[in-house]
């Protein structure tokens, strides 16, 4: 692991594998690069992979208050520009992360080659902004620990949790997140209209719904898949985080995708 520092913060990332072609991992909310573990190893067969701690998290520099949009894709940009990764790269996110990769393929669409999402969170209703923002408030006062059960029950529920190891080393790694810094992304989320970017996305895009996620169940992100263009729509038998929670279907989703020409 490295760190560098771009858009004035420090991030840790990682950059491995050896395919021509470079894809980048953005992690969820809550998550670190550390996300992508189970998938790695098939894609670093295929590709030069970027995985990185977000602004905020695992191990990237830390955050008070406020994040936003723009400041996530232009740090994701940053990265790129500061290892010299110039050709357009697949970019892939989960959940909040999938958001982040989708807005910073409509920030900078010269810089994405293809585009993966899987659950993006690209905001909240207006009657529940409020309880994001009490969520953020709450972690703040009381420490991750008195959030992990309500959070991991909707994010992570127990029809996904059959490989208990897995979902008790999410549940540790989950625990270990910045209050401050899980906070802040929460007010962002809270905070986020990604209506104008839907249609700015200008590379082939696939977007993957989850029948068991109880947080963005398919109803809510095929319409998103409606409004990019010529975007293609997949509905699987996982969860909000899919790559953790079912790597072996992500990778059979997503890699005839990435791999055709």
């Amino acid at each position: 692991m490295k760190w560098i520092e771009v858009n004035g913060a420090s991030l840790r990332y990682e950059l491995s594998g050896q395919g021509r072609e470079t894809l980048v991992l953005v992690h969820e909310l809550g998550g670190a690069l550390e996300s992508w573990d189970d998938v790695l190893p098939e894609l670093q067969k295929r590709f030069r992979v970027l995985r990185y701690d977000q602004r905020g998290f695992g191990l990237s520099e830390k955050a008070k208050g406020t994040l936003a949009l723009d400041t996530m894709a232009d740090d994701l940009a940053a990265l790129l520009d500061g290892l010299g990764i110039t050709a357009p790269c697949h970019v892939t996110g989960l959940a909040l992360g999938a958001a982040i990769a989708l807005g910073f393929a409509a920030r900078y669409p010269a810089k994405v080659k293809k585009l993966v999402i899987s659950s993006p969170a690209t905001g909240v209703s207006k009657d529940r902004s409020a309880q994001v923002l009490e969520r953020a408030d709450a972690v703040e006062r009381d420490g991750m620990r008195a959030q992990v059960q309500a959070s991991l029950d909707r994010s992570y529920p127990e029809i996904l949790r059959g490989n208990r190891e897995r979902y008790e080393l999410y549940r540790l790694r989950w625990l270990a997140n910045d209050p401050a810094g899980f906070a802040a992304i929460n007010r962002m989320l809270a905070d986020m209209d990604m209506t104008d970017d839907y249609g700015k996305v200008a590379c082939p895009t696939l977007v993957i719904s989850a029948k068991h996620d109880l947080l963005r169940p398919p109803a809510m992100i095929e319409p998103i898949a409606r409004k990019i263009p010529g975007a293609r729509y997949v509905e699987t038998e996982s969860g909000h985080f899919m790559a953790v929670q079912t790597p072996e279907l992500w990778l059979e989703t997503v890699l005839p995708f990435l791999t055709e020409a």
